[in-house]
């Protein structure tokens, strides 16, 4: 028995020589497991005299501590040796520059409309959105376009099911607003719109709005003007001026284009008193109020000030044209 012991003890030795954690693993279940070589001496005991089986049986023990003291050490210094290895293959010199990392910044377009919102903000306005898909009745019919109107040629759009359509401007939004709040009500609706309009270099499928709405009792022209000409200050700059000519409209009465003198007339948008169907449209009584509207272009807006002559630039994602504006 000792002498088996001994022998199992010298074949352990040889073969712990190995550097590979999962032949130790092996090994252990070799000599440790439940069929190993160590149990089998534990079963041999019923065959030693009984007056030697204690000493044999910690003899035995004390062989079974050998081992998995040493195939835990070997183990351990593996894996400590296969972690130094690592760590010098993924050495870092910290001496070395990084990498630039490039930092994003905001749209031209997006820039634009929040300073337009912030001058309209200090103004007193507060600013609304409403949904992009919108009902017929919203975009057209109770703005006064009725469904045999003209004027629906002019705003041609991407049509849906069910008389839903992608808007053609944000007037919608002062429809709903209007259905949502009784005056006074002062407003401007900001957000993107839809016209089957070919690419050019003054036109595109999509663009964004701001639209300003003004209901009130004794609201007149003069506030219209005085709001804007206050807009075109803040925007454009000191002495900046601003015209209207007399145009035509359907939900506004009387109807003028907006243009600015900013190193020449240049056409900016419409705008007039908002037409007293629309006000019967959302239930409020256009012999006790009156009101404004304004609709301006933010793709113009941006193009007049930072002189952009292609408002195909925005959608291009060009970063040699986005970069001039970060």
């Amino acid at each position: 028995m000792r002498q088996k012991i001994e022998e199992i003890k010298n074949e352990f030795i040889k073969k712990i020589k190995t550097e590979s954690a999962e032949e130790l693993r092996e090994l252990e279940k070799y000599f440790l497991g439940r069929k190993g070589k160590v149990a089998l001496l534990f079963k041999e005991l019923k065959n030693v005299p009984k007056e030697e089986r204690k000493s044999f049986g910690e003899s035995i023990n004390a062989l079974k501590e050998f081992i998995e003291k040493n195939i835990k050490e070997k183990i351990s210094e593996i894996e400590r040796e296969e972690r130094m290895r690592k760590l010098a293959s993924e050495k870092l010199d910290v001496t070395v520059p990084g990498l630039k990392l490039r930092s994003g910044a905001l749209h031209i377009l997006t820039q634009t409309m929040l300073e337009v919102e912030k001058i309209f903000l200090s103004m007193g306005f507060d600013v609304m959105t409403g949904p992009e898909i919108e009902e017929e009745y919203y975009n057209f019919e109770a703005l006064n376009i009725p469904e045999y109107h003209p004027a629906r040629d002019m705003q041609d759009t991407f049509y849906l099911l069910n008389k839903y359509l992608l808007r053609t401007q944000t007037s919608p939004i002062q429809i709903r607003t209007m259905e949502k709040y009784k005056p006074p009500i002062r407003v401007i609706a900001v957000g993107r719109c839809y016209r089957k309009d070919p690419p050019d270099a003054h036109h595109f499928p999509i663009f964004h709005q701001v639209e300003g709405l003004v209901v009130d009792k004794n609201v007149s022209f003069k506030e219209l003007k005085g709001t804007l000409s206050e807009f075109v200050r803040r925007m454009f700059g000191e002495g900046v001026e601003v015209r209207f000519n007399p145009s035509y409209f359907p939900f506004v009465e009387p109807g003028a284009e907006t243009s600015i003198n900013f190193g020449g007339w240049l056409e900016m948008g419409g705008s007039g008193m908002v037409h007293p169907n629309v006000l019967n449209n959302v239930g409020i009584d256009p012999e006790e109020y009156q009101g404004f509207a304004f609709g301006w272009g933010i793709e113009r807006i941006a193009m007049v000030k930072y002189n952009i002559p292609d408002i195909r630039f925005f959608y291009k994602n060009d970063l040699r044209f986005l970069d001039q504006f970060r």
